[in-house]
């Protein structure tokens, strides 16, 4: 999602937790339900019921048990509440997605590639299986105040790396960028917003935005370069 922006790789699949397995003890199963389920399995029945029309907000705990095929009291093994759920799933949705777009900063080599990949991948999160960053934007523009907050908290995650990237990379070019912070904190907004401008259009529609992203973040990194010598009003 940015410049010289910032995600990182993909880390491998752990092994499946002993806590993380729900045991329903009733010795006769009914139907179509589980006789156990992880927490992977709850957050994907729960991507799988929210979209463009419906959020977190607007789930049942039953709903979310139906959809992943368990009693509704063997949610409460592994969260109180559906707030709790989506919390803990926004937090998994910002960890994916800075590893993805992290490691496209890592693969790009040149400066002009590492933006347009960025900006790129992001993009094509919009239209990911997974939802995740459809997640992020969705819930934190329209979602509870403590959703907003949780949401909020993964930004600031993109904003640091970015920051840690921008700095990296400027020393390897022999520049330097003055407050790489606010640097990365504007490119962070401005990459979200403009996710949240385009992910209701056609992907043909997205195209023109994004390249008015890319000259945007430019216009930021030189500004940034530049700033020690300008003379603010």
């Amino acid at each position: 999602m940015m410049v010289h922006s910032s995600v990182l790789p993909p880390s491998p699949k752990p092994a499946t937790d002993e806590q993380d397995l729900i045991a329903i003890k009733s010795p006769v199963r009914s139907v179509g339900r589980k006789a156990t389920i992880t927490k992977e399995e709850l957050f994907q029945a729960t991507l799988n019921l929210i979209g463009p029309q419906k959020s977190i907000a607007s789930l049942s705990l039953r709903e979310v048990a139906r959809e992943a095929g368990i009693a509704p009291n063997s949610f409460y093994r592994h969260f109180k509440d559906i707030d709790e759920l989506a919390i803990a799933l926004i937090d998994r949705a910002g960890l994916v997605l800075r590893k993805i777009i992290r490691e496209a900063r890592l693969q790009a080599s040149m400066q002009q590639s590492i933006i347009r990949s960025s900006v790129e991948v992001f993009i094509q999160q919009l239209d990911a299986d997974e939802g995740y960053l459809s997640l992020l934007l969705r819930e934190g523009y329209t979602g509870s105040t403590s959703y907003k907050l949780a949401v909020d908290r993964q930004l600031n995650f993109f904003q640091q790396e970015l920051q840690e990237d921008l700095i990296r990379l400027e020393q390897m070019n022999n520049s330097k960028i003055s407050h790489a912070d606010i640097a990365a904190k504007a490119i962070t907004q401005l990459v979200f917003n403009m996710g949240a401008k385009v992910i209701d259009l056609p992907a043909e529609q997205r195209t023109d935005v994004a390249e008015q992203t890319m000259v945007m973040i430019r216009m930021i990194l030189e500004g940034a370069r530049h700033f020690d010598k300008m003379e603010i009003d």
